[in-house]
């Protein structure tokens, strides 16, 4: 089976934003993907999802993981 996923790319314009935090930089989701990504989460939850947004979840998730990591990196520094 081969899985189409959305790319990432597709939030980098609108959906991120960098918060300092006690002077150190951090990559954080806009209020309006992490809004995106609840209402995702609460029709996956409830079997809603479409096949498209699905792929968008997946996307968005995808985009998190890599957040948390790089933001782990930089508090480690």
């Amino acid at each position: 089976m081969i899985q189409v996923v959305v790319s990432p790319q597709s939030v980098l314009e609108t959906g991120i934003t960098v918060e300092i935090v006690d002077n150190l930089r951090f990559f954080k989701f806009t209020d309006a993907l992490q809004d995106r990504l609840e209402e995702l989460l609460e029709k996956n939850k409830l079997g809603d999802l479409t096949s498209a947004e699905s792929e968008e979840l997946t996307s968005i998730g995808e985009l998190d993981r890599l957040f948390t990591y790089l933001n782990s990196l930089l508090l480690a520094q």
